[in-house]
């Protein structure tokens, strides 16, 4: 017989393993829940799962919540990722439509597309959000690393308009519904670049001392809450897994691009004295423990900014040559000289 586990995000807790009739009995208290089973390739509401439905169906004088949380939805907005190892994100809107992003993300915009910068994160923009609402959004973004405020792109005009966001740096453009993903991503400090109107960038504490000093990001990740569509960056290219109950993958620290509320974090040293010191990975590795999905990316900026630190002129003198056994006579030989 199957046995089911259930996520209720609002908590952040995970229940299981239960039968069927504890797992309807379940869906019928908590029908906002996250649902996994085997076989099942991901989590999912318990609302789209045929055994759980009925029981999971609120009486008929019932309205059903709008959005994510009872909020207003996000914009359904439209959309194409450009290019491969340098990626952009073009964002096509609809009169009245609006999407988010970070200061300095804007690549190109419509002229009929109006640009207004807003404080926090935008999801309290014309939904009535009070001062004390608008300044916890903004110190959740200082706390992420983010600045104080956030652009928003408005459809002023007729017809379709277009406005594109670019990253920092190289690496990947993720493309996230939220709703399918539970409703939250935790995700790496910086990572959010754009993403539709109504979607809520919070902040998520490591609640472990030891996974907050050594976990690679610190005690304080990016949270995304919503039901919209959200763009995350990654530095080079990013792989994919998806964890059942209970199995664990051990990564570089700073290679966790994102993960599922469901999925467990934790950081432990790495075994045997030799690998720690003379390894070159460092002291700890992040584990991840499912059940839930997780993105890797392959070239963390810390990672790419270190090496190009090490190249770096060292007290005004040239910079040094990667992996040149003739050194300064290399440099002599291979034409590119200041003499």
């Amino acid at each position: 017989m199957s046995q089911w586990f259930f996520h209720t995000p609002a908590d952040n807790q995970r229940h299981g393993p239960l039968d069927e009739a504890a797992a309807q009995a379940f869906a019928q208290r908590t029908p906002g829940a996250l649902a996994w089973r085997e076989g099942m390739r991901e989590w999912k509401p318990v609302r789209e799962l045929p055994e759980l439905a009925d029981a999971a169906t609120p009486p008929p004088h019932l309205p059903p919540l709008p959005g994510a949380g009872g909020r207003r939805g996000a914009d359904e907005i439209d959309f194409r990722i450009v290019g491969h190892e340098m990626q952009f994100v073009e964002v096509e809107l609809d009169p009245g439509e609006s999407a988010i992003a970070e200061a300095g993300a804007l690549m190109f915009k419509d002229s009929a597309v109006q640009m207004d910068t807003v404080f926090g994160d935008g999801s309290h923009s014309g939904q009535g959000g009070g001062l004390m609402d608008k300044l916890f959004s903004a110190g959740k973004r200082v706390l992420t690393g983010e600045s104080l405020f956030t652009t928003m792109y408005t459809h002023t005009g007729q017809g379709k308009a277009k406005v594109a966001f670019a990253a920092p740096y190289p690496g990947t453009v993720l493309a996230m519904k939220l709703d399918e993903h539970g409703g939250r991503l935790i995700c790496q400090k910086d990572s959010f670049l754009a993403g539709a109107r109504g979607v809520t960038v919070g902040i998520h504490l490591q609640r472990k001392i030891l996974t907050g000093l050594f976990g690679g990001e610190g005690f304080i990740m990016q949270k995304l809450e919503g039901d919209g569509w959200v763009f995350v960056h990654a530095g080079g290219c990013v792989v994919e897994r998806e964890l059942k109950a209970g199995e664990r993958i051990d990564v570089d620290t700073g290679c966790v691009v994102a993960y599922h509320a469901s999925v467990n974090m934790e950081v432990r040293p790495v075994s045997g004295i030799k690998s720690m010191f003379f390894g070159g990975e460092g002291v700890f590795l992040a584990t991840l423990t499912g059940p839930g999905k997780v993105w890797l990316q392959s070239l963390p900026f810390s990672r790419l900014a270190g090496r190009m630190l090490q190249a770096a002129p060292q007290g005004g003198g040239q910079a040094r040559g990667e992996g040149s056994v003739l050194g300064g006579l290399g440099r002599i030989l291979d034409g590119d000289n200041s003499f």
